[in-house]
């Protein structure tokens, strides 16, 4: 699954501007893809738990109009919650608020659906060289979307 980690972050990536070569020490920073790893925590939607099958790389894409979005994918498939990057706000222990507005989901490399939502994405900075935590919550109107990630303490890569 790392491999469709990998393809939907350059199927996203596709259309945004290349990043500047140095590493960003602000998070999630400026546009392109960026690669986490860690261990995956939870990811639910409505009543199914794909935690068991989640994988151990989240994926980070920022697109230049500051949206971002956040990919966790299990068994060959993607969900992603996208947000206003440009609305992140401080919160408690040092972390940043960012309210989500859709959840995207796809299979193998393809991103396929959206759905809007509201919700927010809690997370540390994960250039500080210790592990921190990505968690998102979201609802639509019928369903509840919960993704949990907990980066090994790397900073991230940049594809």
């Amino acid at each position: 699954m790392r491999l469709a980690t990998l393809a939907a972050a350059s199927l996203l990536a596709a259309t945004l501007t290349t990043a500047a070569d140095a590493a960003p020490q602000n998070f999630p920073g400026a546009p392109g893809a960026l690669t986490l790893t860690g261990k995956c925590a939870k990811l639910v939607v409505g009543k199914v738990d794909a935690t068991k099958g989640c994988e151990g790389e989240l994926a980070s894409v920022t697109l230049v109009n500051g949206q971002v979005t956040f990919i966790f994918t299990s068994g060959g498939k993607m969900l992603g919650f996208q947000g206003d990057g440009t609305a992140i706000k401080p919160a408690a222990n040092g972390n940043a608020r960012m309210p989500l507005n859709l959840v995207v989901t796809g299979v193998g490399q393809k991103m396929t659906g959206q759905v809007k939502v509201a919700g927010t994405c809690t997370m540390g900075n994960p250039y500080g060289g210790k592990p921190v935590a990505i968690e998102c919550s979201a609802e639509s109107k019928d369903t509840a979307f919960t993704g949990s990630f907990r980066t090994n303490g790397k900073a991230p890569k940049q594809k």
